[in-house]
């Protein structure tokens, strides 16, 4: 099967590791400090906190921001279930925004018409979680046009998107958000097994962020601070935290993984150029960059009508599967899923992003996937086609 995202793990990754094995720290340690270095020297970040999920970060980043119960949280229905949940743990409610039928990702305008009817109703977001679905960012300058105007704060879900970039600087830097969040699943552009990162430009939001990763604790190196000050324990728990905490070993491949990241974009630039060379002429809507975007393609969506020569996404995704080509759905919206629909969410309430779920199909693109292995799924797509 080939599938539709893999790591690429080479000889130097391991070695990176098998120094740690070797080495006194496996826990949270000195090459945890080390990675986060690098993403903020890459990125273009003041800070970057890693954890042991993006999930975590996503948590971790709506708990810095205050989110509390009785707080509204807005963010894209086409995404994974774990952008709203990160608002529900904190108690706080969550709200969709449909989706642009070209980018597929959180569409501004009806963002803003949304927020004009939240302000009649006094029932603005607190926080505005935009997902940069497939590795493209969203339209971060309008909205964070919009969040001066409603007074929200972003957080840029960017799990998708490390390596991208908008306006031709690298997603991460936060300058048009408060927090931009990563993943580094095996899935994803690089890898450090399980893992994510939050990058920010305050040092409270980065202090919040790096403190509840760890059980809320803060370890002190001088007594001065230490609450009981006769005492010579050198730690205390401020706040009821987490344990978030990401591990040298993981650390350690990120290093090592963090080289080779704009080699891995622009392979997969090189995978999508081929794909859309080879199938613009199939009727069916190929992912458009646009001109303010340098994508990460950390997902290649392609989308099929119903009501094109009557090929159904339903048909197509059995022949590639039934031909071994790993291909995946991205994704039910976030509502649709039971535990949401309990929450009173109801089939229909972003009609275009569930008009994307019912024609999406993502193909395999990652670093790894060969020339003969995309001229075989291209082959097989244009032998589905040729009735048509």
């Amino acid at each position: 099967m080939i599938p539709y995202g893999r790591q690429s793990i080479s000889d130097e990754d391991i070695e990176y590791v098998i120094q740690v094995l070797k080495s006194d720290w496996l826990t949270q340690g000195p090459r945890v400090k080390d990675f986060e270095k690098e993403l903020e020297k890459k990125l273009g970040s003041k800070y970057a906190i890693t954890a042991n999920s993006a999930t975590s970060c996503l948590h971790l980043a709506c708990q810095a921001l205050n989110l509390k119960k009785g707080d509204w949280v807005w963010t894209s229905p086409n995404s994974f279930v774990a952008t709203a949940n990160a608002a529900l743990y904190c108690s706080a409610k969550v709200d969709f925004v449909d989706i642009d039928p070209i980018t597929y990702n959180l569409c501004c305008k009806k963002l803003e018409s949304k927020l004009l009817l939240a302000k009649k109703e006094n029932l603005l977001p607190k926080v505005v979680i935009p997902v940069h679905f497939a590795g493209q960012s969203c339209d971060m300058k309008r909205l964070y046009e919009l969040s001066l105007k409603y007074d929200f704060k972003i957080i840029e879900d960017a799990s998708h998107a490390i390596g991208g970039k908008y306006m031709g600087e690298l997603i991460g830097n936060c300058k048009y958000s408060a927090i931009s969040v990563f993943s580094f699943h095996p899935v994803k552009i690089i890898t450090t097994a399980e893992g994510g990162v939050a990058t920010t430009n305050d040092p409270e939001l980065a202090k919040s962020m790096s403190n509840n990763r760890a059980h809320g604790i803060e370890r002190l190196l001088d007594n001065k601070k230490i609450h009981v000050k006769e005492e010579i324990w050198n730690y205390e728990q401020i706040n009821l935290g987490f344990n978030y905490r990401l591990n040298d070993i993981q650390a350690a491949l990120g290093l090592s993984q963090i080289k080779r990241l704009d080699d891995f974009v622009k392979r997969r630039h090189q995978i999508a150029i081929n794909y859309d060379n080879e199938l613009k002429n199939l009727g069916i809507q190929l992912p458009k960059q646009l001109e303010s975007n340098y994508s990460s393609f950390h997902l290649y969506p392609i989308r099929i009508s119903k009501n094109k020569g009557g090929q159904r996404q339903k048909d197509l995704y059995k022949k590639l599967i039934a031909n071994n080509i790993g291909v995946n759905l991205h994704y039910i919206p976030i509502y649709r899923h039971p535990f949401f629909e309990k929450m009173g969410f109801k089939k229909g309430y972003c009609t275009e992003s569930e008009l994307h779920f019912k024609e999406v199909i993502s193909l395999p693109i990652h670093q790894g996937l060969s020339d003969n292995e995309q001229e075989f799924i291209i082959r097989t797509i244009l032998n589905c086609y040729k009735n048509i």
